[in-house]
């Protein structure tokens, strides 16, 4: 029941001394938005930035929020330039699904199911320059 205790504390203790921003109940797949994501993780923030303006998708529109949002929580909040800033974790999970019923034959019926995200995307500073 209660397994990795210390672990998740860690993580948290850790996490809260980063930058980071969230968005949830995203009205999009976890998997539309998993392949967007793996594109900025690693990169600066503003050449994230860059890549996810210069992307039709709309899973590439709510990760700049994100994204964006994040910047600015470093910028304001902890004193961080935005230049020394690099994406070292932006994942995906999947949120609540709303569940919907399709007409079929014979009075019998198909779920569809709406699935909605929380995407995450934390920031750490350049090491070294």
């Amino acid at each position: 029941m209660a397994t990795r205790i210390r672990q998740k504390a860690q993580k948290r203790n850790e996490m809260a001394k980063k930058p980071y921003a969230k968005a949830k109940y995203i009205r999009m797949s976890p998997s539309k938005i998993t392949y967007i994501l793996d594109l900025v993780r690693g990169k600066k923030a503003l050449q994230a930035r860059a890549i996810l303006e210069n992307m039709p998708d709309k899973g590439a529109f709510e990760s700049l929020k994100v994204l964006n949002s994040a910047i600015a929580n470093a910028e304001n909040n902890m004193g961080k330039n935005a230049d020394t800033l690099v994406v070292s974790e932006a994942y995906v999970t999947s949120g609540p699904q709303f569940k919907r019923m399709s007409a079929r034959a014979k009075g019998s019926g198909n779920v569809i199911l709406k699935k909605t995200s929380h995407i995450t995307i934390v920031l750490d500073e350049v090491v070294g320059g």
